[in-house]
């Protein structure tokens, strides 16, 4: 199995993914719970490889949430109501562990720590108040910045909102750490000069860090 363990000490800051590092996600679970309305992939896919350009679109905020849900009852014929659409969406958004605030505030005592996520404003105000409600936290509280592409207009695997986020900050890339679970995300890091690395599938993020206290 592929492991990733890295050193707080090779790196000037950190920027991490949200979904499938910090948060749990299942992709599948939205193409089910979608399947269960009657909307399939024939009507839309969406994966953690590729997906159609309606997503695309909500995620760098080019369309509004009404306009998503307008969309998904025009490709499927389907009178869904939006609650349903919003709740088949959100069934990929799984747990964000208990133990992660106390983690990401210990990264932050070591390192200026930045959140860099592709998400949507239906997922974000799901998570938002998940987070809250189960571990008591503000997101945005854990980092010293959020970056969220829906509010961007633009996303991952964009060279483009790399060079953004290092440029606000200063940072210098070849010490700035970067972790995704998307090859396509670490590539795109790294042509923007990146140290980008993949974290392999059912890794847990807290084990990553070997000189953390």
């Amino acid at each position: 199995m592929a492991t990733l363990k890295l050193h707080l000490k090779d790196c000037d800051a950190l920027i991490l993914d949200f979904g499938g590092v910090l948060m749990n996600i299942d992709y599948s679970a939205a193409t089910r719970a979608f399947a269960n309305l009657g909307v399939t992939t024939q009507h839309l896919a969406y994966s953690q490889q590729e997906q159609t350009s309606l997503f695309d679109n909500l995620e760098t905020g080019r369309i509004t949430p009404e306009e998503f849900r307008t969309a998904i009852r025009q490709l499927s014929g389907l009178d869904v109501i939006d609650a349903a659409i919003d709740n088949a969406w959100n069934a990929m958004i799984l747990d964000f562990p208990a133990t992660r605030p106390d983690f990401l505030k210990k990264l932050r005592l070591h390192k200026p720590l930045y959140l860099l996520s592709n998400t949507n404003e239906i997922h974000y105000r799901c998570f938002s108040k998940r987070i809250k409600e189960t571990t008591d936290n503000k997101l945005e509280e854990l980092f010293d910045k959020t970056y969220y592409s829906h509010q961007m207009g633009m996303r991952k695997p964009e060279v483009e909102i790399f060079e953004y986020v290092l440029k606000t900050h200063s940072l210098n890339p070849n010490k700035t750490f970067f972790i995704d679970d998307s090859i396509q995300h670490v590539e795109g890091a790294r042509k923007a000069g990146l140290q980008a690395f993949l974290l392999p599938a059912a890794t847990d993020i807290e084990s990553v860090f070997q000189d953390i206290s």
